[in-house]
């Protein structure tokens, strides 16, 4: 059994740009499936912004706090009797959904973490539903092995992999990933991985351009002139895969809302017979009353396929561990700060102003 009842955590109250960091009560076994996780590194991710900025839907209002973030890793500090397949001291990847624990025969919703039934992962300690087929073991050989990277397993590493699956992205493939956020950043990782012929990435903040940049990316400032036209300078006919890696919260060439930005910049920058993936979060409650226009008739008369969706990061997980075991793949390259969880709120602040690229919550294991 655990020592302490309380822990540290990053604490969400439903008031928009406000998080704060608190005491909370520490997990325990509810189920027989359960294990608790301790945390040694959580991040946070773009979606937790939805939720910050209050543009999340159905809005909440103020809530009691509640642990938020759905990206961490640990080791398994205790376990129900009912898990077969994980001990206490095992290394863990704590995924952004949890299983549902039993075989569902169509299409369903999944349960993420960050709400009083299932409270997130920036915190010390977490539990795990179902955790036998809830949580991404990694095999550590060397003490000295850059644990970190594994991290990203979490969410954004398989989330950017499979926005390029979607797409329908080949290899010697051109593709414009919009968004260079930490999922675009990836988005161009797993391209170049995969051997794109030449990767655009398409932004308005001119240091993730300068990160894309780095990487090999043409970088496209959306703000300086319209994308399209910037794209088509480059590719006449278009590129052959298209990438949104922005979401609802999409801006225009006047940096105001337009939700439909991205979407429609895609399908006008998408050749004929092309690709588009759409791994942007957009509204799914009321969406009658989030509805946007788009440009059916191109995608029809372009003869493009369009391909949407969540990830469930346990489908990638293993090939995606590989890459990173093997040394191919190191997306810790974006994390920009390594902070306590003391200042998280300044540095989810800074993550909102776009002055962080990646910001990474370390725990001491002392």
């Amino acid at each position: 059994m655990l020592n302490s009842t309380m822990m540290r955590a990053v604490l969400w109250s439903g008031i928009p740009f406000n998080v704060t960091v608190g005491n909370y009560p520490r997990p325990t076994i509810q189920n027989s499936t359960d294990v608790i996780v301790r945390v040694t590194a959580a991040a946070i991710c773009g979606s937790d912004l939805h939720l910050y900025r209050g543009t999340r839907t159905p809005p909440t209002g103020p809530t009691d706090p509640v642990p938020i973030g759905h990206e961490a890793m640990g080791y398994v500090a205790e376990v129900g009797e009912g898990v077969n397949f994980l001990s206490v001291g095992d290394f863990v990847v704590i995924p952004d959904r949890t299983d549902e624990g039993h075989l569902l025969m169509e299409p369903h919703s999944y349960t993420a973490y960050g709400s009083a039934a299932l409270p997130g992962s920036q915190a010390e300690y977490v539990r795990v539903p179902y955790a036998d087929n809830g949580l991404i073991p990694i095999e550590t050989t060397n003490g000295t092995e850059p644990l970190i990277d594994y991290l990203f397993l979490s969410d954004i590493f398989p989330t950017a992999w499979t926005a390029l699956d979607y797409s329908g992205f080949q290899s010697g493939d051109t593709v414009a990933i919009f968004g260079a956020g930490p999922v675009g950043q990836l988005a161009i990782h797993c391209a170049m991985l995969r051997g794109a012929s030449k990767v655009y990435s398409i932004d308005s903040v001119p240091a993730r351009l300068e990160l894309a940049a780095s990487q090999g990316a043409i970088p496209i400032s959306f703000n300086t002139s319209d994308p399209v036209a910037q794209i088509l300078a480059y590719e006449p006919n278009g590129v052959r895969r298209t990438v949104d890696c922005v979401g609802y919260e999409a801006v225009n060439s006047s940096m105001l809302p337009q939700e439909n930005a991205v979407l429609q910049n895609m399908i006008n920058s998408t050749s004929i017979n092309g690709g588009l993936g759409v791994a942007g979060v957009y509204h799914v409650y009321e969406p009658e009353a989030y509805s946007m226009p788009l440009s059916l008739g191109a995608i029809w008369a372009k003869a493009l396929k369009l391909s949407s969706g969540a990830v469930n990061p346990m489908t990638e997980a293993p090939r995606l561990a590989d890459l990173i075991a093997t040394g191919r793949a190191r997306p810790s390259f974006i994390i920009s700060a390594n902070i306590s969880i003391e200042d998280a709120p300044e540095y989810y602040a800074r993550f909102e102003q776009h002055r962080e690229t990646k910001v990474v919550i370390q725990f001491p294991m002392a």
